[in-house]
């Protein structure tokens, strides 16, 4: 399935040449705050566009190179997990600021035969080999550091790809590596927003004070003349490409065996880390029912903690208690009821939210209505809650989102992440990808329910989103973006459920992002925090809001990124995200 690409056939001047498209730095004409979009003929006047349409499959990443390679397994006869694989692998080439193989992937799935949502952990665990007391020794005003090999945990995506192939997979493993391998080695112009955060992991990774135990891997594939590679660019990783073949030749065992696995561990021991062919080895992803509320009729689904699936589920239950259809689309009264719901539910997040092999999460409990109506009555109209604090249970950065569906109804929901952005900052000899840095988000406070130990999974952030009606699939979606994420979601379902908007413009639509809430880390919660809004929040909204007593910081690139899938008898919709680089497409 190896195809030749039309970069081979650029004139050699064609492929050296300056970048296509200029920053905002370089052409004052793209910094232009005050000129909106044009207008459209029909649908909300907000959205970037209209959904894309189709009776047979359907595909929508962050990254028009990854939809294309979804669409041809598709074709091909493959399933919706094919597709979301080959779609992955792209990704971790094209779009290695958000994911790649040296992170975590979590998993949501409409499986038509089951008539089931069926979740799929792939969180990695901490190296047994590293102890507490090490990491609290390496640890920053109490804080496990954002990078270096302390903050580096046991990659899962691999692995739950090959779980997922397992049970759902219809082609070869090895032709879901074709597209990946092909732009790998031919090259691929580098797209807008990954142009620029290449350049942020270059300035962050080099800086004093990093605590990156070595950067010239990192340098050596994306900064190899000095400078990462400008929008417009054409871009090779032949050394991700040689270990894309080595996966797709030996299966999971090409990664977390043979001569991956050896590297992986001789260059921790190079540089001083603890990860070993054993932890590699010893890692699984598990399968795990995803839980549910009703939200005004619609099921919502999220996934068990170690992730943070349930905060959605909390964020909507509250929600639901109030009449957002009444208080208006963009409206103060629904965002302040909105992010005073975040407030509450990120409390729980801070002090419950942890590894259930190590501690025992009461999730009926946060999940019921009853707790729910309980914490809405902490909720004014209009004033702030101050201070916000978790419930007494009884007895006690970056990301890529993407989906996909097939002709025969299964609908993928999946997020992989490096974390934040392109992770710990360690890249292994000669293999072409990056660590994730999910140990980060540990806590070193005695008696916190997510404390390190050896062989435990972190609190995660990235969590798929899915949505059934009476029991029938109805949308797979995700909003990228750290704690930004269930923020989003609960917004996606608003948008769509109390508001009546379409796939599409539900995306569009102006966010919110609240910040400063307590964290599953033991970092305390900050006053009442900040509130980011999107430019194109009404003004009149963002007055009402300031008269509560909201403090508002603006925050471009903090709002997510969102993709989705909605089911409609015999047919789907499929949206993507204006603010990056992606594209929705449906045959």
């Amino acid at each position: 399935m190896r195809r030749r690409t039309f970069l081979a056939a650029l004139p050699a001047s064609a492929a050296a040449s300056a970048a296509l498209a200029q920053s905002r730095a370089e052409n004052p004409n793209r910094n232009r705050p005050d000129v909106h979009a044009g207008d459209r003929v029909d649908g909300a006047t907000f959205a970037s566009r209209s959904a894309a349409w189709g009776l047979h499959g359907a595909a929508a990443t962050a990254h028009p190179l990854a939809s294309l390679a979804a669409l041809d397994m598709l074709r091909l006869g493959g399933s919706a997990v094919d597709a979301a694989i080959a779609a992955n692998a792209v990704l971790g080439l094209v779009e290695p600021i958000a994911c790649g193989i040296g992170g975590d992937c979590f998993v949501m799935l409409w499986d038509p035969k089951t008539r089931k949502v069926e979740g799929l952990n792939g969180s990695g665990r901490s190296p047994k080999g590293l102890s507490l007391a090490t990491v609290r020794s390496r640890a920053k005003n109490g804080l496990i550091p954002s990078h270096g090999a302390v903050s580096v945990s046991v990659p899962g995506a691999v692995d739950a790809w090959w779980e997922l192939h397992r049970r759902y997979g219809k082609l070869p493993w090895k032709d879901l590596f074709a597209p990946a391998i092909a732009y790998a080695e031919e090259g691929h112009p580098i797209a807008q927003n990954v142009a620029y955060y290449l350049g942020r992991s270059l300035t962050n990774f080099t800086r004093v004070g990093s605590g990156i135990e070595e950067v010239e891997n990192f340098k050596k594939i994306w900064a190899a003349g000095g400078a990462t590679p400008k929008e417009g660019e054409i871009f090779k990783n032949p050394a991700l490409g040689r270990t894309y073949r080595l996966i797709a030749q030996h299966g999971r065992e090409g990664f977390y065996g043979g001569e991956v696995a050896a590297t992986i561990e001789a260059y921790f021991k190079r540089i001083g880390g603890w990860m070993t062919k054993a932890d590699l080895a010893d890692h699984h992803a598990r399968w795990d029912p995803p839980h549910k509320v009703n939200y005004r009729g619609v099921d919502v689904w999220g996934l068990s903690p170690n992730s943070q699936g349930l905060a959605t589920l909390q964020m909507l239950n509250i929600m639901e208690t109030f009449d957002f259809k009444a208080m208006g689309f963009q409206s103060a009264a629904a965002i302040h009821h909105g992010v005073e719901a975040k407030r509450l539910a990120f409390e729980d997040r801070a002090k419950f939210y942890a590894d259930p092999d190590f501690f025992k999460v009461p999730t009926e409990w946060l999940l019921s209505k009853e707790y729910a109506r309980e914490r809405a009555k902490l909720i004014s109209p209009n004033k702030i809650l101050t201070p916000v604090f978790p419930g007494q249970a009884p007895s006690r950065g970056d990301t890529t989102y993407f989906t996909t569906a097939d002709k025969d109804g299964m609908m993928v929901s999946i997020i992989q992440s490096n974390y934040r952005g392109m992770g710990s900052g360690l890249s292994p000899d000669g293999l072409g990808f990056m660590f994730q840095n999910r140990g980060e988000l540990f806590a070193l406070t005695d008696g916190h329910a997510n404390i390190y130990a050896p062989g435990k999974r972190p609190f995660q952030t990235i969590i798929p989103g899915f949505a059934t009606k009476g029991n029938e699939p109805w949308l797979s979606f995700g909003v990228m973006g750290g704690d930004m994420q269930p923020q989003g979601q609960a917004q996606i379902i608003s948008n769509m459920v109390d508001f009546g908007l379409g796939v599409q413009e539900a995306g569009d639509s102006p966010r919110w992002h609240h910040g400063g809430s307590s964290e599953p880390t033991g970092e305390a919660q900050q006053g009442i925090g900040v509130l980011n809004l999107e430019t194109g929040v009404p003004q009149a909204t963002k007055a009402a809001l300031a008269a509560i007593g909201w403090k508002m910081e603006p925050d471009p690139g903090g709002y997510g990124g969102y993709q989705a899938i909605e089911r409609w008898p015999g047919r789907y919709a499929a949206a993507t995200e204006m603010r990056k680089d992606g594209v929705a497409l449906a045959y």
